[in-house]
């Protein structure tokens, strides 16, 4: 059985030669740059690493050290899951939503939405523009409106109050969702054959929601697919609004994320082994949620 396999493996090979010879130097890049780098990542992770002195075998000592006595990578992890589990499917929902509306539209229209809609995802200096809403003083837009209608008789420290610190971080990310998911929902929406609606009226199907769960989405499914990973890995892997927002390390740790706790003991504190030890559990968290939303979209159209 596996030898003739194997025959069937070496046949299609041969079969397809030249498209694998094209192909050959992005797996050559691919290889040396993603799948080496994450392997070395996870014998690292098994090891005591400074850095300084060559790696020392440690077995499993990182992993009961993060999960028993890091207390704060378990408020990052806590911290994370909230975040990628109410940031992750909204965000989600809103690109192809949004995709969907605008698709409708006439192609000029179309385009300056599109444009309109995925600026913010780009542009560099957005942080400025949340950190002025929700300033801690009263001249802070979000203080001032609240002052002025009578809601609070002091400013409120949005971003150094923990209770407040993640539900802000939570709109910002959803404010910058509308990214490459965004743009592959919008090119699947216009890829799909315009025929099968034809064939779809003949068989039964009377509505526009008929149309987008038994023709639409099943025809994107490849697109659906890539928007989920992208949407997972950057739901789980946020960092960035946390630090330029909130500070690092954050009040109480209350907006410590698990790519935050990577950061601290990877760029900071050098322990290499520790760092990939933490990073291991991200990509373990990000593999398994990416196995699941799988087996979702597979129902999709059924």
């Amino acid at each position: 059985m596996i030898a003739r396999k194997f025959r069937l493996m070496k046949s299609e090979m041969k079969q397809n030669k030249h498209a694998l010879v094209l192909m050959a130097p992005y797996f050559l890049i691919f290889l040396v740059f993603t799948v080496i780098p994450v392997l070395m990542s996870v014998v690292l992770s098994f090891t005591y690493f400074n850095m300084l002195q060559f790696p020392r075998w440690i077995g499993w000592s990182n992993y009961a050290h993060l999960f028993v006595q890091d207390d704060v990578f378990l408020i990052a992890l806590k911290n994370t899951f909230l975040f990628a589990f109410i940031t992750g499917p909204i965000s989600y929902i809103a690109c192809f939503l949004f995709a969907w509306l605008i698709n409708e539209l006439p192609p000029k229209l179309r385009a300056v939405l599109t444009l309109v809609l995925y600026a913010p995802s780009i542009a560099g200096n957005t942080y400025l523009i949340w950190q002025t809403l929700f300033s801690s003083d009263s001249y802070g837009y979000m203080n001032a409106f609240l002052i002025k209608w009578g809601f609070i008789l002091e400013p409120i420290q949005w971003l150094q109050d923990p209770k407040y610190m993640l539900p802000i971080l939570m709109v910002v990310q959803l404010w910058l969702s509308l990214g490459t998911s965004f743009l592959a929902f919008i090119a699947g929406l216009q890829n799909v054959d315009r025929t099968l609606y034809e064939a779809g009226a003949i068989d039964g199907i009377r509505n526009r929601w008929q149309e987008l769960w038994f023709i639409t989405l099943p025809a994107m499914r490849p697109q659906l697919m890539f928007g989920a990973v992208i949407q997972i890995t950057s739901a789980f892997a946020v960092a960035e609004i946390s630090i330029y927002m909130i500070g690092f390390p954050s009040v109480d740790y209350a907006a410590h994320t698990i790519v935050t706790h990577l950061i601290d003991y990877g760029t900071i504190r050098f322990q290499m082994g520790y760092a990939s030890a933490i990073a291991t559990i991200l990509f373990a968290i990000m593999m398994g949620t990416n196995l699941i939303t799988q087996k979702f979209l597979r129902k999709v159209g059924e």
